[in-house]
């Protein structure tokens, strides 16, 4: 039984599930709006606030913890000078998840991720 087991596995081992959470967050910071699958989104949503959350905190220390969470330093950077100021007045909630039907070619759930 999965009694109180949180997250999703996405079908690949820890490592590779990692690599694609770290990615899928690292886009949707950049470019602000992304579409995946309904699951991937909703697993994605708690990096992406996390690392706003620590923007806003502003501290070298949470700085050092979002460049732990996701090694890109473009990210860091847009997360601390351009997130934290927009969303500092806000007490979460900082995307928004919007199903899209499903995908063509093997019929997946499609879900835009996008910050609010």
């Amino acid at each position: 039984m999965r009694h109180r087991v949180a997250g999703r596995k996405l079908g690949r081992p820890k490592d590779q599930r990692v690599a694609l959470l770290r990615s899928l967050a690292a886009e949707l910071i950049l470019h602000e709006r992304i579409v995946t699958t309904e699951a991937k989104a909703k697993e994605t949503r708690g990096l992406a606030e996390k690392m706003i959350t620590y923007g806003k905190k502003g501290s070298l220390h949470h700085r050092r913890l979002a460049a732990a969470r996701i090694p890109n330093p473009g990210v860091v950077k847009k997360v601390f000078d351009d997130l934290a100021p927009r969303y500092s007045a806000r007490q979460g909630g900082y995307t928004r998840i919007t199903k899209l039907g499903r995908r063509k070619g093997d019929a997946a759930p499609l879900a835009q991720l996008e910050l609010v």
